[in-house]
């Protein structure tokens, strides 16, 4: 039985048993989700789902996400869906230090702002034109193209403003850089380069050289093919 929500209001700094992570290797969604906890150190262990044979669709895995969607992940009981969603309650639960989710009203609507793009124009721009091109979709990337590169540039601007913080909602880093961080590091894999935005791709830098920082594997597809 799935544990409610809110049935611990003292939450532990560590889980009593490894956290279970259901996830596709190649997904960005899940990426970003093994990578916060690496970086909470947390103990956890993975379990693949097989999208070619329809197991995120199976009746096992729809009673974790009715949505048959992934990342999902189980903490001694209770399940959680939505990529998002999940590094929020990391954060809540297992971030003594309150840094990757901040309190202060202004950081936290920052953070949610990111979030937000991540769930958006991130998802629907650099994530899908890559999905296209990794699994060889009949579909025209040129609008989604159009979109990242939108979206890039406005990240440049945001990230190379004076006054500018080294991370997107902060001087440290967040939730919200984790959210943001694996589509855009592989956005060449969908044919959108990085080449113009030396801000954009600073800002990875400081991202990929976090401690227990782990990277997504990388596919020879788009950009990365030539």
């Amino acid at each position: 039985m799935t544990r409610p929500l809110d049935a611990n209001p003292s939450p532990p700094t560590r889980p009593d048993r490894p956290i279970r992570l259901y996830r596709n290797p190649l997904s960005g969604h899940c990426h970003r989700v093994e990578l916060m906890l690496h970086l909470l150190d947390l103990p956890f262990e993975t379990v693949e789902l097989d999208f070619a044979t329809g197991q995120h669709k199976q009746p096992a895995f729809l009673a974790i996400n009715p949505f048959g969607q992934v990342p999902a992940i189980d903490d001694d009981g209770l399940t959680l869906a939505d990529s998002n969603a999940i590094l929020v309650y990391l954060a809540k639960r297992y971030d003594a230090s309150g840094d990757w989710l901040p309190d202060d009203p202004v950081t936290a609507a920052r953070v949610q702002r990111w979030l937000s793009v991540a769930a958006g124009d991130l998802a629907f721009g650099p994530g899908a034109a890559r999905v296209v091109v990794l699994f060889k979709r009949e579909a025209d990337t040129a609008a989604m193209i159009e979109r990242a590169v939108l979206l890039l540039s406005r990240m440049e601007a945001h990230l190379d403003a004076p006054g500018a913080t080294h991370f997107l909602a902060s001087d440290t880093p967040t939730i919200a850089d984790v959210a943001c961080y694996a589509y855009l590091a592989h956005a060449p894999e969908g044919n959108v380069t990085l080449a113009p935005y030396p801000a954009v791709r600073a800002w990875l830098a400081r991202v990929a050289a976090m401690p227990r920082f782990v990277p997504m594997a990388s596919t020879a597809c788009g950009l990365n093919a030539a």
